[in-house]
């Protein structure tokens, strides 16, 4: 179960606001409950008239100079790009830019096997290969002694990036980042290609309209892709790109939204996001970058098929690296149950593609709502990709742990590293003492309700004003609505049995709901019961009618105490990790016979959630989940129950002979504690 958050925007606020403006109630309280208070504060959100002077960005000027001057000369130029959706994008565009202007110019870009950015090797084959000059783009910021070699050969170096700096800027002829502490464009949260599109437009002397009919489009791909806040310039190019992406002429796009199911359909920043940029990032992780960039660069709509039918074969073999690394982690979680109570989920495997690691991590973070590091070992090397949430910060955590790492890296949420095989086990237990030392209560995998949707509320006029506020990504999330005390009325199978459609009758109203990647037999609700659902909306086009779909992103049975909930299951953890609990706490948690017996009453043979289970006895006496789990423990043990902690569910097991529960050595060590 996740924590939910529940924003309760104030009547005064939201009719206030109204008064002020034609927004819909609800586009109001979605406002107000992220923050933003008075129409002024939503017009500044809301409205973005374009893109800033790009002369005001750092050396931007400088970089013109020397470009220009380059251009003039027949200078061989080199782009230098990255093996991600950002990188390769911006690549496409700067490298096309320079060529329609004359310019003597190639493009690079390193495999994921050379590292991210700019490398000795590669510096040495371009200086060989005449070149003169290397832009990077999304890259270049910290490449400090690269950038010195490059100096050392007599080559121009130019460096667009939008990564954080470090103390010392790498020595270069201009250095393009908005995050420069002397940077003065009032806008810094640009990506990779956003820069290289500043970029672009101040080489045709700042005219950002031009670089964007140009470039919008790629440029709106790479920024949903690189998940940068969906604020201010951000918002804007996103909002023109996805405009220009409807009629683009490229034949890499055309064929590439026609193979993801898009090109008839209205195009969004959820559609970018989960169609079209893991087909261009599967090319860097599971092939070449180069398959992606010739994509984006080819003139040719058949070769461009081509070329888009090799992505869709990466990008399957990216899902199907997945559940390889999947079926490891559950079979390791099921030979050593204790891996899911530490404070960090730490799984390790032997070859798993370091390509894939990352996504599988944010996958494990979200399934058990914890920090997750994930572990390829290739030989006596390894490399480990992590991510995290709330106040737990992944950079601190491996920065702590730096004694155990050749290399580390990353951000609050994320961060990757290296070490030797022979450090792992020590860097497991580093991350754990880090976690108890600075958390001894993890911080709780939380969802942001933005309101209570009542059933007045779902219309397609009333959710479709939603679009305003698009489009939806990081810093702007897709707005959550809590639907609460409904009455689950049927619950049915879609896509053989893949979904699941859920009935409810919700005030006088009767509502339908999808629930994807969830089977029918594992939503572990009860018809009958009232349930709460979080859900997004969204409003299509079906035979020329507008329809209304919920989509639900959580749910739970009504009542529950989240509170009394989540402090029960960390005491769990923390009685499994062997740490101390007050004497209250251990009084709290031993379980009596009656109560053992009532819990497996409710235990089935097809098997429970652990959610469900507990939805099902939360409200007998004394109960609360950490006793719950410990009975389960205890069935275990005596071989009554079996336990499936991949899927969080427990099942009955046909038992020929009476059992004895006090025979229990867990329940005789419970006991002891009295």
């Amino acid at each position: 179960m996740k924590k939910w958050k529940i924003h309760q925007p104030l009547i005064e606020s939201i009719k206030k606001m109204r008064s002020q403006s034609d927004l819909t109630e609800l586009c109001a309280s979605v406002l107000i409950s992220r923050g933003i208070h008075d129409i002024y504060q939503a017009s500044e959100f809301l409205k973005c008239d374009g893109l800033s002077n790009p002369f005001l960005m750092a050396d931007m000027q400088e970089a013109v100079e020397k470009i220009n001057m380059a251009l003039d000369n027949g200078t061989k130029i080199c782009v230098y790009g990255d093996y991600d959706c950002d990188g390769v994008t911006a690549t496409a565009m700067l490298y096309t830019y320079l060529l329609e202007m004359g310019g003597n110019v190639v493009y690079r870009i390193p495999e994921r096997e050379e590292g991210y950015g700019l490398n000795r090797n590669a510096i040495r084959q371009l200086y060989d290969d005449g070149v003169e000059m290397i832009i990077t783009v999304d890259n270049g910021i910290t490449a400090i002694d690269e950038a010195a070699y490059a100096a050392s050969l007599g080559m121009i170096l130019i460096i667009t990036d939008h990564h954080q700096p470090l103390e010392s800027l790498p020595n270069a002829a201009a250095i393009i980042d908005p995050h420069r502490r002397d940077d003065a464009s009032p806008y810094r949260n640009l990506c990779g290609a956003g820069v290289a599109l500043k970029l672009i437009a101040a080489l045709n002397d700042g005219d950002t309209n031009m670089a964007l009919e140009q470039f919008g489009d790629l440029a709106a791909i790479a920024t949903i892709a690189d998940v940068v806040d969906l604020t201010n310039e951000n918002r804007y190019l996103v909002e023109q790109g996805l405009r220009l992406l409807k009629n683009t002429e490229r034949p890499g796009l055309l064929a590439l939204m026609d193979k993801c199911g898009i090109a008839d359909k209205p195009l969004t920043s959820t559609a970018i996001a989960f169609r079209i940029a893991p087909r261009i990032n599967a090319s860097g992780r599971m092939g070449s970058p180069m398959t992606a960039l010739q994509l984006l660069l080819s003139e040719d709509i058949d070769e461009a098929e081509d070329l888009t039918e090799q992505l869709e074969q990466y990008n399957n073999a990216r899902k199907r690296e997945e559940e390889v690394i999947f079926q490891d982690i559950m079979e390791q979680i099921q030979a050593k149950r204790s891996l899911l109570q530490e404070r960090v989920l730490i799984f390790a495997g032997e070859g798993w593609h370091h390509g894939v690691i990352g996504i599988v991590a944010s996958k494990i973070q979200e399934r058990f709502g914890k920090p997750v590091i994930l572990i390829t070992q290739e030989g006596s090397h390894a490399r480990g990709s992590m991510r995290s949430f709330g106040s737990f910060s992944a950079f601190s955590c491996l920065h702590s742990c730096s004694t155990c790492l050749t290399n580390y890296g990353g951000h609050p949420k994320a961060g990757g590293f290296s070490l030797d095989s022979s450090q792992i086990s020590q860097f497991r237990i580093a991350v754990q003492q880090f976690a108890k030392e600075y958390f001894p209560d993890m911080p709780v995998y939380t969802i942001e309700v933005d309101r209570l949707l009542m059933p007045q509320d779902i219309t397609v006029e009333n959710i479709g004003s939603l679009a305003l506020l698009a489009p939806f990504g990081e810093g702007n999330p897709e707005p959550v609505f809590l639907i609460h005390q409904a009455k689950l009325r049927k619950i049915y199978a879609l896509s053989n049995g893949l979904h699941t459609k859920l009935r409810v009758i919700y005030g006088t109203k009767e509502v339908e709901m999808l629930l994807f990647h969830v089977k029918p037999e594992d939503v572990g609700l009860i018809e009958g019961e009232l349930c709460d659902f979080l859900v997004t909306t969204e409003v299509t086009t079906y035979q020329h009618n507008l329809q209304l779909t919920l989509l639900v992103k959580d749910y739970r049975k009504s009542g529950i105490k989240q509170a009394a909930f989540f402090s029960a299951m960390q005491t769990y953890e923390k009685y499994c990790r062997k740490e101390p609990l007050p004497s209250s706490y251990l009084t709290a948690i031993i379980p009596s016979r009656e109560e053992c017996v009532a819990v497996y009453q409710h235990i089935s043979s097809n098997g429970n959630t652990y959610d469900a289970l507990y939805y099902s006895v939360q409200n007998f006496p004394k109960m609360n989940y950490c006793k719950m789990r410990l009975i389960l423990d205890i069935f275990s043990e005596l071989g009554l129950v079996q336990q499936n902690d991949w899927k969080q569910q427990a099942s009955r097991i046909v038992v020929s002979k009476k059992v004895d529960l006090q025979s229990s050595v867990l329940l005789q060590e419970l006991q002891k504690k009295e």
